[in-house]
């Protein structure tokens, strides 16, 4: 019988080991199925990105519901056959709500929506719900800041009083109380927010008299004088430590009928309007306008988010004139849609001129654009 030597498993060069074909095809399927596994996990997990596409259109001279959009009384009023839209927009993610890639990837592809950092749009550490809440408070006070840039827009008399909102720090918490109205400082008027802060800046560090509208628990107000002090901000104005409101006593009464929209960006469009309404005719005619923008009470023009969007659903909507904030202009360089002329302003004063010269026939290419 003869034994056989083991044999030397060394292979040399040129030789090759051999493999079982079933076990690698094991291998390479389960490597597939694995990634495959991982980009589908990947693919659905939440981002920090929001997404703005366009929003209903709303004719603030028209119905929502069954309800007018801006309804007035206290004064005479005149019928109008203008159509003037306010714009909105749809906002994806953010907060609770976030967005997945797939749906990020439509969006980046599709030339009506923009994809932008959450951050952009929500604070950090602020809920969806806070978020809704802080556009229903905007939306709110754009109403009345457009009640208030109309009537200035039209000479008429108004009260208004600088109210305190909510401390910022403790430097007055003991002398001041929410809701106090800013009547006078050092027995001196106040008029505007502007004019107090001169004062308080001439004033200098010394404590000094306020004197302040209280109300008692049945809202009934009465006047009593504060010591107040203040503290230097790093840009060296003097403070008071509070975030400042405004309250109005207007001598007609606004409702607005409009529901699940907010957010401040209605106002200019809500003081035409308002404008519209209690002076005869029809402010833009026969030319279907659309605009956006944020309102001061005396009619300055503020910048808002998505124009973009806006101006296509403006345009969806019918319009051929866009109202648009000045500082928006940028933005809206490169995306106007074909056939929408958009109207650089930066005033009510400035907007209200234009569609007069409009609803009387001057083409809306002669005026100042954001092309």
């Amino acid at each position: 019988m003869h034994v056989r030597e083991p044999q030397d498993s060394t292979l040399e060069p040129g030789d090759s080991a051999r493999t079982p074909q079933g076990s690698k095809t094991i291998k390479r399927t389960s490597a597939g199925i694995v990634a495959l596994l991982l980009i589908g996990v990947m693919m659905f997990l939440p981002t920090n990105f929001m997404i703005r596409s366009p929003g209903p259109v709303f004719n603030t001279l028209g119905e929502d519901n069954g309800h007018d959009v801006v309804s007035i009384k206290g004064a005479e009023t005149y019928p109008s056959d203008s159509v003037l839209d306010l714009l909105t927009i749809y906002v994806q993610g953010g907060g609770q709500n976030r967005i997945t890639i797939p749906v990020v990837l439509e969006a980046l592809i599709n030339p009506t929506k923009d994809v932008v950092p959450e951050e952009t749009i929500i604070s950090r550490g602020v809920s969806s719900v806070e978020k809704n809440e802080q556009n229903d408070f905007m939306m709110t006070s754009s109403q009345d800041l457009a009640v208030a840039a109309a009537l200035t827009e039209l000479d008429e008399d108004f009260t208004e009083w600088l109210t305190v909102a909510e401390f910022s720090t403790d430097t007055n918490e003991k002398a001041l109380e929410p809701k106090d109205r800013l009547l006078k400082f050092e027995g001196k008027e106040i008029t505007s927010l502007k004019e107090l802060k001169s004062d308080l800046n001439s004033h200098g560090a010394e404590p000094a008299t306020l004197t302040v509208g209280r109300p008692d628990k049945h809202g009934v107000y009465s006047n009593t004088d504060v010591t107040v002090k203040t503290t230097e901000a790093e840009n060296g104005d003097r403070q008071l430590g509070v975030y400042l409101g405004a309250e109005y006593e207007f001598p007609i009464d606004v409702s607005f009928g409009l529901e699940n929209v907010g957010g401040p960006s209605a106002g200019m469009m809500f003081a035409l309007a308002i404008i519209d309404r209690l002076t005869e005719g029809s402010l833009a005619g026969d030319v279907h306008v659309a605009g956006t923008g944020e309102i001061t009470a005396d009619g300055e023009v503020k910048p808002i988010g998505g124009i973009a969007q806006k101006m296509v659903a403006a345009k969806n909507a019918g319009a051929t004139v866009f109202l648009a904030p000045a500082d928006n202009c940028a933005e809206a360089v490169g995306r106007v849609p074909d056939g929408l002329n958009v109207i650089k302003v930066s005033t009510l004063s400035q907007a209200r001129q234009a569609l007069e010269k409009i609803s009387k026939g001057e083409d809306p290419k002669t005026f100042t654009t954001c092309e």
